[in-house]
């Protein structure tokens, strides 16, 4: 189906359907065919069909970006193996000497890959609250290439004000990248409010099942999709047929799955903060969250992730909660139908020192979970008979 811009503007919903589709060519199937090759037949030396070798493109994979272009609204989308392989490839549009400011709450794996991958090769990073809008100018110097930013923040859900960070890097010619993962494109568009990029694990929201690892980069800059792209090509960096069609099957009911996981997390919250025995609730829906209205200008809602601490501020009443669930996996990701708890400082977070873990308010007995789309009463029940444990 083609973007028939020209009568009006799609939706989202269509877009997810239908973006970076067409039927195929040689069958007329209605699904994009998952292209298990890994190379292509020419009539001539450099005279192909499109694709050459699958390392470098592949018909389910370009499917795959068009459609994740269409949804970020974005001239270009370039999917990765994972989404820690999309950050690598960013990274390496940079040279050493060139400096990075990122938020100092961010997923433990880009933590690790900024600090003991690229740091030795010569790049260097001031990790700062990004809520702090004059800290985080002050860290930026003559040096600075890029500003990493996740919002909402993994794991203490902070809400950083995209737009008012790009207004402050722009003037002094650095580009924006941001980690969109938590959001998904339904909730936020990053390129919308002027960043340069956008950065997803389709692991998570995008594919939806858990069933897959894939990362993506959508962009409107020419030059970085030509890095990017070239990254691929070079560093082997490209996602299988198989993921690419999964995520395809994803996207499709992106917008009805993002709408029931804000749902039950907006029910499940108030829930925890009105609960005897839990302490600290962070979830940007919540009226008394400090980026709540920055969150309702940049976000059509909330989102299914919430992070939370027990009056009783231990590690071992933690762990006790963690292992009482029976809807609730114990598991490290997110984003998926069901619903997953986990402990950060011991899980996703662990290659964060411990020392920067508590200067940033990453407690050892912070708890948290990314909501699934089951019926909210057996989640709300769930969770209720691991808190009575404790």
């Amino acid at each position: 189906m083609a973007d028939d811009s020209s009568s009006h503007p799609l939706g989202f919903g269509t877009r997810a359907v239908h973006a970076g589709q067409q039927p195929d060519p040689a069958t007329g199937a209605v699904m994009t065919p998952i292209y298990q090759t890994s190379t292509y037949a020419q009539e001539a030396p450099g005279k192909h069909k499109g694709h050459e070798y699958s390392r470098v493109t592949n018909p389910t994979r370009t499917a795959l970006e068009g459609n994740l272009a269409g949804l970020e609204n974005a001239k270009h989308g370039i999917a990765f193996s994972s989404g820690v392989a999309g950050i690598d490839g960013i990274m390496k549009g940079l040279r050493p000497g060139d400096h990075v400011v990122a938020s100092d709450d961010l997923y433990g794996g880009t933590f690790r890959l900024f600090r003991q991958v690229f740091e030795p090769f010569g790049l260097s990073f001031s990790f700062v609250d990004m809520t702090d809008l004059e800290a985080t100018e002050s860290a930026m110097t003559d040096d600075t290439k890029l500003v990493w930013v996740e919002t909402p923040t993994n794991p203490l859900m902070r809400v950083v004000d995209i737009k008012a960070i790009v207004e402050r890097a722009s003037a002094r010619d650095i580009d924006v990248a941001v980690d969109n993962t938590f959001a998904s494109p339904y909730l936020q568009q990053p390129l919308a409010l002027g960043a340069d990029l956008v950065l997803h694990s389709a692991t998570k929201y995008l594919g939806g099942h858990s069933d897959l690892i894939l990362g993506a980069v959508c962009t409107n800059s020419d030059e970085w999709a030509e890095k990017l792209r070239f990254q691929i090509k070079s560093t082997g960096a490209n996602p299988g047929p198989m993921d690419s069609f999964l995520v395809l099957r994803g996207t499709k009911t992106l917008h009805l799955r993002m709408e029931r996981h804000c749902y039950n997390a907006r029910h499940l919250a108030d829930y925890l903060t009105d609960h005897p025995k839990v302490g600290r609730v962070l979830y940007p829906g919540l009226e008394n969250h400090p980026g709540h209205e920055i969150a309702k200008t940049q976000m059509k809602d909330f989102g299914g992730m919430i992070s939370f601490e027990l009056v009783d501020d231990s590690i071992e009443k933690a762990v006790d909660v963690l292992q009482s669930t029976n809807v609730f996996t114990l598991a490290e990701s997110l984003g998926g139908v069901e619903s997953l708890i986990e402990h950060p400082a011991s899980m996703t977070h662990a290659s964060i020192p411990a020392e920067e873990r508590q200067k940033i308010g990453l407690t050892d007995s912070l708890i948290r979970i990314s909501v699934g789309v089951e019926d909210v009463a057996d989640l709300q029940a769930d969770l209720d008979s691991a808190l009575q444990g404790v």
